[in-house]
Order: C-alpha cells, then structure tokens, then sequence
C-alpha cells in the first residue's frame, strides 16, 4: 500500500511518491532537521515480511553507504519504522536514462555519460561491491549533466561466501521481479544467466548493453520471451554499431563490442580501464573518431591540416632565413675611411642618397662654408655659405641658404612662417660618378 503525504517515517516526512519497482517504493520526503527534500526507499509491507528481501535491501544499504563518488547516489540515512526499512538518499532532479532512450542519443552525449558511469562502477568495483543489476532504469542522469547509478539492491561483495551460485529468473521483464532475482532479463552477462559467479567483468558487459541502446536506439539482445532474450545473450552477437546508418566513431563501436564479448577475459579487465578508453574518445582524438563515419569532413579537415601545417613551416622558413641574414649581415668586419682633414670646425655632414657623396661645413677657410667629397676620392669643392646641409633625392643638388651669387633654378611654394626654398645646382660639369 502506498503511503499517504504527510506520513512520518522517522523524522522524515512523506510528500510524494516518485516511483516503484521489485526492491521497493521511493518517495520523495521532507527533513526538517537540515531543511532539505530528500528520496526515501521504503520495502513495502508485504515485502518486508520476505526474509530475502530484507537481507538484499540491508545489502544495498550497506553497499550504497559504503560508496562516495560522484557518480554513485548518495546515503544519508537508514532506518526502520514499525517494521518497515526504509533508505534515504539525495533527491536527484532530472530523469533516468530510460525516459531519455525514446531514440538514439548524439555518440558525444552517450559518451560523455559512459564515461560517469564507468568511474562509478570502478569506484564500487574498488570497494569489492558489484551491481549485478545495470541498466537504463538505474542510470540516472541529472539537469547539471550528471550521471549516477542507482539501485544496488542486487549488489554484491566478490568475496568468497557460503554459496557463490547467482539464481536468475528469467520472469523479470523490463524489471527485477519478484523472489530471488539476480539480474534482469537482457541486461545480465552470460555468466549471470549461467548462474556462475558474477564479478567486476560482469558489470562492464551489462554496461555494453546499456550504452549499445543508448547509441543505436534498439536492444542489443531481442526476443519475444525472457527466455528468448538470455538465449541471445549466450549465443549470439549484436549487430555491428557502425551498420545502423548512424554516426557512431568506429573507436567508440569497438569499445561497446568488446564489452560485450561472451568470454569475460576479453573484455576490459576493469571498468577503470574502460573509462580511460571512453575519455580517450572525449578528448582530442574524438574527433578523428568520427572522420572514418564521414565521406565529406575527411576532404575537408586534411586540407585544413595541410594547409595549417604549410603555414606553421613557411613561418618557421622565414624566421630562420631572417635570422641568417641578420646575423650573416652583423658578422660583417666594420671599415673606417677619413674623409676629411680640415683644420678648424667640420660639422653637418650630409651623404647623397647615392652612398657616393659627402657634403658638409667648414670654417677652415675662415667662414662657414660647404664641401662636397667623393667617397671614392677626388677633389673638393667649395659650394656656399650656409647653416644646415640636405641632399635632394636626385642626389645632384643641395639647398643652399638665400645667396645672389648662385643661380636660382626655381622657388618652391611658400613653407611656414613665409620663408621660400631655394635649389642651387653644384658647380658646372660636376658628376658624382
């Protein structure tokens, strides 16, 4: 019977049922003590009188409280009252990953979430416990993009016990049904519906189911019965990933293929192991993963490679050219030439834009005065009076200051504050060759 809102179990109070199934009734309830919502699973009363039942959902209580990892909902308390065990947990806002398989799910997502769940499964797997019961009904995935595993009602520690045999009831459809259920028909490893020992292996082979239908939208293992979908599990493989018109990254079908073979020591020897494989994919490979799906992006991204990497060498080709000629050019000797050997002041030295010329002042003659010189040797020649030396571009005539002894070739237009700019010519047959 289901309980009413308002219903106190403990401290907890009940405000709303949120689902059932074979190991129990979840609720969502109230702590008045921290002020938060919480999940209550709570074993029905006529449940609760199988000794069996009881023992697995103490099992799971212990399980559960023993684990802390992100990917693993959490325990906050366990109880009893009048006779009926209860387990709280955190209330998770989101949906289990069977309301999401309404269709495929992207390759990035189902990844991004196989990942989680195999860092949850390593963590259990760490602390001895395996789920035994992994399927889309106990993932849940979360609003901020979490993915947590639930219901480790069917959990066991790998430990030797009295008797290591796992019963199957192939009845259970969809569900844990009622009685000694250990698995669930389509979800189980074949060593699970053998009735073998089931460890750590086992869980990575129902997560191969699981992730199979998440990324193809179809059950890996079909049958009209229970009966029928075990038979598969023991004697046939699932149809290849990459032949459902799909963009599944071949890498990604070979890790869900491999989870998936029939003999336990050819899939991953860990579920640590498997999640690096899955983050390997969520990383930068992953990309390249998807190239071989894709007859149009291969064209395209190599050309974009080769073009970067094209790139990347002319670069480096013309650093390392400049950088030679740099350092070619700054090994070269200095060589110092005199020009001059006046006696007296000798200033504002002027070279034509040539490289052939100087021109500059002197007061060696007893004014100021401007010199011109070949660099190649040759005679001086004494121009005019003037302050300050600049060539033309020409390189064949400077400007003089205002002089009536020169010729005026012609006046430039006026500069600031008035002044005109005057051209004089060298003297007459001059050549700086």
């Amino acid at each position: 019977m289901a309980l009413a809102a308002g219903t106190k179990l403990g401290p907890y109070e009940i405000q709303s049922p949120l689902g059932a199934g074979g190991m129990g009734e979840v609720y969502r309830a109230r702590d008045p003590r921290l002020q938060r919502d919480v999940a209550i699973k709570v074993l029905p009363a006529f449940v609760s009188r199988d000794p069996d039942r009881v023992r697995r959902f103490e099992q799971e209580a212990r399980a559960t409280g023993a684990l802390n990892h992100p990917n693993i909902v959490a325990v906050f308390d366990v109880g009893s009252c009048e006779g009926v065990p209860y387990l709280v947990t955190e209330l998770l806002e989101g949906s289990s990953l069977r309301a999401r398989m309404a269709g495929p799910i992207p390759a990035r997502k189902v990844t991004d979430y196989g990942v989680q769940i195999a860092h949850g499964l390593a963590a259990a797997h760490d602390k001895g416990i395996v789920h035994r019961d992994l399927k889309p009904e106990n993932i849940f995935l979360c609003r901020d993009g979490r993915a947590k595993i639930l219901d480790f009602g069917l959990a066991k520690l790998t430990g030797p016990e009295p008797s290591d045999a796992t019963v199957t009831n192939l009845g259970g459809i969809g569900h844990t049904g009622s009685g000694i259920v250990l698995g669930t028909a389509g979800y189980m490893s074949p060593e699970q519906v053998r009735g073998e020992r089931a460890d750590s292996r086992s869980d990575i082979f129902s997560f191969g189911v699981v992730v199979y239908e998440a990324l193809s939208g179809q059950r890996a293992f079909t049958g009209s019965t229970a009966a029928d979908r075990a038979s598969a599990i023991l004697k046939e493989d699932p149809p290849d990933l990459r032949a459902c018109g799909l963009n599944i990254p071949p890498a990604l079908a070979r890790i869900v293929h491999r989870c998936l073979e029939k003999n336990p020591q050819e899939r991953f020897e860990s579920a640590r192991d498997l999640a690096f494989h899955l983050e390997t994919l969520s990383t930068d490979s992953y990309s390249d993963a998807f190239k071989a799906s894709r007859s149009a992006r291969p064209r395209r991204s190599l050309a974009t490679w080769l073009t970067a990497a094209l790139a990347v060498l002319a670069l480096f080709a013309a650093g390392w050219l400049y950088r030679y000629r740099f350092q070619a050019s700054g090994s070269r000797p200095v060589k110092f030439q005199r020009l001059t050997d006046f006696a007296g002041l000798e200033e504002s030295p002027a070279f034509s834009p040539d490289g052939r010329s100087v021109v500059f002042v002197s007061d060696s003659s007893g004014s100021r005065q401007i010199y011109l010189r070949l660099l190649a040797g040759g005679r001086l020649c004494r121009s005019l009076t003037m302050r300050a030396l600049i060539w033309n571009p020409d390189g064949l005539r400077i400007p003089p200051p205002s002089s009536t002894t020169l010729h005026r070739l012609k006046e430039m237009p006026k500069e600031p504050f008035g002044r005109y700019r005057r051209w004089a010519v060298l003297p007459e047959g001059w050549s700086p060759a």
